[in-house]
This record gives structure tokens, sequence and C-alpha cells, in this order.
């Protein structure tokens, strides 16, 4: 088996040296979670361990679209789906060394960098939580950490219900959107139309990073996908170029998935926050 730590920056591995691991309360504990999340972390009994980071800086391919076709960019898309996988690999083998049990309430961010406009840096953020009598059958896909987006209220709620985070599924799509030629353009002039070219690209568009998403989720044998978000965005790219991005956690009934659900009653919540 690889070690771990090979693949971690030296000074990472130096910070989660001095974080708590699973079964060791020696260290500190460090966590993005609000106050609320972390109660309801640790009234789900588990605590967290640590801030868990993946970072990835990639170049982007060239792909020129045709000006009057709706495509797909694969070459950009490729990138896009690729350097979140490396952000997000990293993330996971920093909980893996902490010896958590998964990490919630991740975050993928993208940004450009100023010194040239093909890389952009992709950050996986979120925090390493584990089981806090060292229970077994929280572990993700292939026994790593499993990885959620769910905040601490929605990871208990889940598993109230019987079910468990598999790990983070997503789809991306990067599409070339076709121009209208001058003399379409000018029939439209003064009209109430719908615009099919563009109606139809986003929809394939979209449709393809939700396809891509749902597939992620039949390989982890997952029985679903909950909080489903798309979002979608041109990273200055060209225009009628737009990244159509899917992103959810996969989840899976426990074996008393069926009498816990049972066993829930409605609750009146009353938020507290301004």
């Amino acid at each position: 088996m690889t070690d771990t730590t090979e693949q971690l920056a030296p000074h990472a591995v130096e910070r989660l040296q001095g974080l708590r691991s699973q079964g060791s309360h020696e260290g500190i504990f460090t966590s993005d979670l609000s106050v609320n999340e972390f109660v309801m972390v640790r009234k789900a009994n588990f605590e967290p361990l640590g801030l868990v980071v993946g970072s990835c800086i990639y170049h982007m391919g060239i792909q020129y679209g045709n000006w009057n076709q709706n495509m797909e960019m694969d070459v950009l898309s490729q990138a896009m789906y690729q350097a979140r996988e490396l952000a997000m690999s990293r993330m996971e083998q920093e909980a893996t060394l902490l010896q958590a049990d998964g990490i919630v309430g991740v975050r993928l961010e993208v940004k450009r960098m100023e010194w040239d406009q093909d890389i952009l840096e992709f950050m996986a953020i979120g925090t390493a939580i584990a089981h806090r009598s060292g229970a077994s059958g929280f572990k993700g896909v292939g026994g790593k950490p499993f990885t959620s987006d769910l905040s601490g209220q929605d990871f208990w709620m889940l598993l109230q219900a019987g079910y468990r985070p598999m790990e983070m599924v997503m789809g991306s799509c990067v599409y070339h959107v076709a121009h209208q030629g001058f003399l379409q353009s000018m029939g439209n002039v003064g009209r109430n139309t719908e615009m099919e070219q563009f109606t139809q690209a986003m929809y394939d568009a979209r449709e393809l990073a939700m396809e891509r998403m749902q597939h992620e989720a039949q390989e982890a044998q997952a029985d679903g996908i909950t909080g489903v978000q798309l979002h979608e965005g041109s990273h200055n790219w060209k225009p009628h170029i737009i990244e159509f991005f899917a992103i959810g956690t996969a989840v899976k009934a426990m074996d008393n998935a069926d009498a816990l659900v049972d066993a829930l009653r409605p609750q009146l919540v009353i938020p507290v926050n301004d």
C-alpha cells in the first residue's frame, strides 16, 4: 500500500500531525463547521478531527468550437473533471492520515490565476470527522473516508433516517453554444420568440452533466443522491462557452433504515440565526 504522506505537501503533513486522529484526544481539532453544525455532528456521535484541504493548479488545454454549431468542448470538460478529482483525492488523503470516517461540509472552489488566463486553481475543503466510539460501517467507497457536502444538521438528520453518505458525486460539461446567423438575428427583431438553438444547447449541456453525476452514484452502488445543485459559469472563457456542473451527495440505506424512518416524527424547528 502506498504511503499516503508521500503524495501530500510536507507542511500539510506537519499540520495534520498536530491534529486529533480517530480514537485519540491529543492535539486540537480544526473545522469550518458553525457552532450549530458542530453540536449536531457531536449529537450524531461523531467528532471533528481537522480541516482537510486539497488543491490542484491546472493548465487548461485549447479547443475551438464551430461558430454556428452546438457542441461539447470535450478537452475542457475533461480538464475540469480531472482537476476537481485531483483536488478531491488530496483532501481525502489528508482525511485518511487523520484516520477519519468521512468529510462533511465539502466545498469545491475554482478561481483563475492572475498570471495566466489558461491556469485555474481547484480547491476542495471540508471537515474530517470520526465516530466517537470507533464504530465501523461508515466509510465510503473502497474503504476510503466518505465525502459529502452535507451540513452538520443534514448529516445528523440523514443518519436519523437510516441512511449514510457514500461520496460526493459530480458531472461536468463544457459546452459551446452556437451563434445565430445575421439573417436569423434580424428576423427576431421586435418579436417574442423562443431561441430554440440556445434552448437546446443549454438543455443538452445540463442533461450531460446530470447524467455523468448519476453514473458516478451508480458506480458507488448508492441508493440515491441528495442535495443536488446545478451550477454554471464561464470562467472567463470566450463568449458562448459555458460549464454546467452538477454535484450532490450519494447516499445508501443502512440495515435498519425502514425502522428509523418510521420512528421519525415531524418536529417544529425555530431558526435562531438572523
